[in-house]
């Protein structure tokens, strides 16, 4: 298996052992040394690069796993992954998509990571018509994003996550167990998962109405504003005791910041996307102490690899003996999308696209993100959803600052280490 830059598989031992099996007279079509070419589109640079930065991680990771190849409808197939940088650019994504299709013929697309990333990179394989898995974007910014048709749902695309409902209700469920004036200041800018957490029909606003809470939305902002004094005198003005939103992570420290030099403090922060990652809230400084948000993955979850059968702590704790660094939630769901490739191929009946989109479609199995299956509990056939619970970060004993569960009330089997706390100002 090998990334487009570095990692090879080391095909002279496949070739020699082929050659030494048909001397004996083995089938040609178990021999064939043919390559199967996956896809794999996510931001590697730009504001977005925290969420790929461990994807070469779990590429080199697999490289085990798959040193042998993969078995499709009889036949065997060394393995390569071609790795693509968005850039952060959802003109960028669309570019490389096009190109793993066009120019490298890949059979298998993956994405992940925003629907920045996402809805180009899989708009290209629909209209080519190459069967992709997509994750990392709520499954409303996926598929409404795409303009996509409940009815129709789409052909080739299939995509795993959670959606608003889930996040709504998780930050809802926690700020209900702590003392605010239920004042709520949204920061919702102008791309796409913005534009889905603001929708008055969809997003937060409709639902925090129904359970009495207050928003102030000022309106939609441009990804990497430097100023949020306006925002900040409009939640200060409505004495917002709670602030949330969907923001890239360098606009969350450009607006923390600012908040705190205009005296704006809030007792509950929990923002989707910038709060997610260790570096993202250390370089906060004691800013990020008491901030909260979304948590997709961990290694408290209960979860085990189908294709690794490595727990979700033993695959942290991988990535934190080989890297040095603390682990970050997109480690299970970078992983899950090659659990899920590996299943589906080898169920398919060839590598025509139809028959791996056949066997992507009729997936079900128990990853180290949860149950991934299509066509069940999900709101459309292309959409299978994941659990959610909600995380706080606080002062670390390993590292200076770690992410505990707060709020399980959403996924019971998702152990919490504690309860959501005012932050201290």
């Amino acid at each position: 298996m090998k990334t487009q830059n570095t990692m090879t598989l080391n095909r002279r031992r496949f070739t020699q052992a082929a050659a030494a099996l048909a001397a004996a007279g083995a089938s040609p079509l178990v021999l064939a040394a043919d390559t199967l070419k996956i896809g794999f589109v996510s931001p590697q640079t730009g504001p977005l690069a925290l969420f790929g930065e461990t994807d070469k991680w779990v590429i080199n990771q697999l490289k085990t796993t798959f040193s042998d190849g993969l078995s499709v409808g009889g036949r065997k197939y060394a393995v390569e992954i071609l790795l693509k940088d968005s850039q952060s650019s959802s003109n960028r994504a669309g570019e490389v998509a096009s190109d793993l299709i066009l120019k490298d013929n890949v059979q298998l697309m993956l994405v992940s990571s925003t629907p920045e990333t996402t809805n180009p990179v899989c708009d290209a394989c629909e209209l080519n018509e190459v069967p992709c898995i997509s994750t990392v974007t709520p499954w409303q910014s996926w598929f409404f994003g795409r303009k996509g048709d409940p009815v129709k749902g789409f052909d080739w695309t299939y995509h795993f996550f959670w959606g608003l409902e889930d996040v709504i209700a998780n930050y809802t469920n926690g700020w209900k167990t702590v003392p605010t004036n239920k004042k709520v200041g949204g920061l919702f800018p102008n791309d796409g998962d913005g534009n889905a957490w603001g929708d008055k029909n969809i997003g937060f606003p409709k639902p925090l109405a129904q359970m009495g809470f207050a928003l102030t939305d000022p309106g939609r902002f441009q990804d990497g504003t430097q100023d949020f004094s306006a925002q900040i005198a409009s939640f200060k003005r409505n004495g917002c005791d709670i602030v949330t939103g969907v923001v890239i992570p360098p606009d969350a420290k450009t607006f923390l910041t600012q908040a705190s030099q205009q005296g704006f403090r809030p007792k509950v922060v929990t923002l989707g996307k910038a709060l997610l990652f260790p570096s993202a809230i250390e370089a906060l400084g004691d800013l990020g102490d008491g901030l909260s948000t979304e948590e997709w993955w961990s290694p408290s979850h209960p979860f085990t690899s189908s294709l690794t059968k490595q727990s979700a702590k033993a695959l942290a704790d991988a990535y934190e003996s080989s890297t040095g660094k603390q682990w970050t939630q997109p480690i299970g769901f970078a992983h899950a999308l090659f659990e899920v490739a590996a299943s589906a191929l080898s169920r398919a009946k060839s590598l025509k696209a139809a028959d791996v989109r056949d066997a992507v479609a009729s997936t079900a199995i128990n990853s180290v993100v949860g149950p991934i299956k299509w066509g069940g509990k999900g709101p459309f056939k292309n959409v299978s959803k994941t659990p959610l619970v909600l995380g706080q970060w606080g002062k670390g004993k390993k590292y200076k600052y770690e992410l505990t569960i707060v709020n399980n009330e959403t996924a019971k089997n998702i152990p919490t280490g504690g309860t959501l706390r005012l932050i201290q100002g």
